[in-house]
Parts: structure tokens; sequence; C-alpha cells
């Protein structure tokens, strides 16, 4: 068992992509398509508020799924919010604990309660596994 301790700093990423909540779910495809990514930050209305998340999971399931339109469905509808937040200070090995007990694949990275970034399961399993395991 390894002793090094893996941060979610260290695995994250940085380079958010994000959306207003009135956005349609036309729209923010569009955005995913543009910066190659699967889900989008939704910015906060107004200090206080709280980020949410939106992924293709969600327009999948909730939309085409649905068969709802993907014109008049705003994404502030079919997001995830609060969408969990980690530290990046944290330890990957808690952070994913914690991913896992809510069955949830991604979350938003805070830093002094600033948002600093974003980690998938994928980033932390493969970053764990890159940093401690020998070749």
């Amino acid at each position: 068992m390894s002793d090094v301790v893996v941060k979610v700093s260290e695995v994250m990423q940085t380079e958010l992509v994000m959306v207003d909540g009135l956005a349609s779910v036309r729209e923010a495809v569009a955005v995913m398509e543009r910066h190659k990514v699967s889900s989008l930050v939704i910015e906060r209305r107004q200090a206080g508020d709280e980020y949410g998340v939106v992924t293709v999971h969600d327009i999948a399931g909730k939309v085409i799924g649905m068969n709802r339109s993907t014109n008049r469905t705003s994404v502030y509808q079919i997001m995830t919010k609060p969408a969990l937040t980690v530290y990046s200070d944290m330890n990957v090995r808690y952070a994913l604990r914690m991913l896992s007990s809510f069955s949830i694949n991604r979350a938003l990275v805070l830093r002094d309660d600033e948002l600093v970034g974003l980690v998938t399961m994928r980033d932390m399993v493969t970053g764990y596994i890159q940093r401690t395991e020998p070749t």
C-alpha cells in the first residue's frame, strides 16, 4: 500500500467550460462540441448561489430520452445543483470515496472557496495510479 498522498489539485482539469443556466440544451451541446467536453459548469446567478453541472448523461436521459425539445429546454431545468465540490488539497483517495458514495462521476474543485477546476473519477483513478504504482 502506498503512503504517497495525491492531491486533487494534481489531477484536476483547470480549464472550465461554463454556460449560463438559461442557455438551451441545444446551445449547451454546441458549446460541449466546440470545446470537446462532456460536461459544463452552470454559472452562479448571484453571490451566495451555488454552481451547477450539466452532463451529456443529463441531456441523454432528461431531454432526449424523455422526448423534450432541445430548443425549449434550458440547462437550468436539467442540471445538478448544487454540484458536489471537493477541495483542491483533498487526498484523491478520500475524494474518490466521496464521489463513489454519491454515485457521481465528477466534482467541482474549490480552493479558498473559489472555483479552480473540475475533477472526474477517471482523472483521479489514472492520476493516482500514475503517481503511486511502480511501472
